[in-house]
């Protein structure tokens, strides 16, 4: 579907919303290929992504490891649901490894290009940012035990909100979640626009919650009368009972897209890179005694539920992703 919207071209919604702007430091630029990542980086490999610096002055070995999930639930629910397996990655790295709660996508992408972030799960749409300005190398994606990963983007409304499908917004609020979230803005940005011919502000008003569990929370309480979401953190809130299946309903569903990607700063020295990878791909999800670690009793709550760590790589599994920002005239330049 997504490729049809995109032969299209139809995509401009996107530019009229600041996405988030950073201060590039003052430094002269390698001559070296770079293609849309920032003058500070140069990818020689051609993988789009930012090379380990050349210079071992430049390498990092931090005796503590800051690691960070996308700020799209409550911190404290995942300060927990990660604990067991920062408690592996210690192992394997032999560092101290910290929970960092971030509370938006703009903040965690600052924290990382400036040095205080080192391992980290991206959202879907913040993704390329991270990549591009930050030097983040994504290498892993959550998925199910088949080896399925991914989502859907959802728009919801409540039950007598008199919203029955999606030409009925029009006039009405719509909540996103925030400019660099796909699922939250970009992807149904380009949707309404190419499916719908709706656009914000002329066709509906729009409004930015800052968080997937926000926009569903504001649903299911009738502060919004719709949303766009993540359907994977719907379900895990369901699975906890923060919302019940008769608080909501969905009028549209998308394609799959990719999920968080995890991955960790460019300026780590390869040794310590390879053991934070080591320390993904090695996780088991069940104790020795044969209970489920704290992850996954939080990601087998979703449907089906997720319980591995996939290799993928930028620039495949985000070709989709990056056509869509290109499609929305979304700029990766940091500035």
């Amino acid at each position: 579907m997504i490729y049809a919207i995109l032969r299209r071209g139809l995509f401009a919604v996107a530019a009229t919303f600041a996405i988030v702007l950073f201060v590039a430091p003052a430094s002269a630029a390698e001559d070296c290929p770079r293609g849309t990542l920032d003058e500070r980086f140069c990818d020689r490999d051609g993988d789009l992504t930012a090379d380990t610096p050349t210079d071992p002055a430049k390498q990092i070995d931090p005796d503590t490891l800051i690691f960070a999930y996308t700020p799209v639930e409550d911190p404290a629910v995942y300060k927990t649901a990660w604990a067991d397996f920062l408690t592996h990655m210690e192992k394997v790295t032999g560092k101290k490894v910290v929970f960092f709660p971030v509370q938006s996508n703009a903040a965690q992408i600052e924290a990382m290009r400036s040095g205080r972030l080192h391992v980290a799960g991206f959202n879907t749409g913040s993704n390329p940012l991270a990549v591009n300005c930050a030097g983040f190398r994504s290498f892993t994606i959550m998925a199910q035990e088949s080896g399925a990963f991914g989502y859907e983007m959802e728009i919801l409304t409540y039950p007598g909100s008199g919203i029955e499908k999606v030409e009925d917004i029009k006039g009405k609020t719509l909540a996103f979640t925030s400019p660099t979230s796909n699922s939250g803005f970009k992807a149904p940005s380009a949707i309404l626009k190419s499916e719908f011919g709706m656009e914000a502000d002329r066709d509906f008003t729009p409004a930015f919650s800052g968080k997937h569990d926000n926009s569903i929370l504001g649903v299911a309480n009738k502060d919004y009368p719709a949303a766009s979401i993540a359907n994977s953190v719907k379900q895990r809130m369901l699975a906890r009972g923060v919302i019940t299946e008769d608080q909501v309903k969905v009028i549209y569903t998308s394609q799959t897209f990719p999920t968080t990607g995890f991955g960790m700063v460019n300026t780590l020295k390869p040794e310590l890179a390879k053991k934070i990878e080591e320390s993904f791909f090695s996780f088991k999800w069940d104790k020795p005694d044969g209970t489920p670690t704290s992850l996954k009793v939080e990601f087998s709550k979703s449907k089906p539920p997720e319980g591995q760590f996939l290799p993928i790589t930028y620039k495949t599994h985000w070709d989709v992703i990056r056509k869509i920002d290109e499609a929305n005239g979304v700029s990766y330049a940091c500035k």
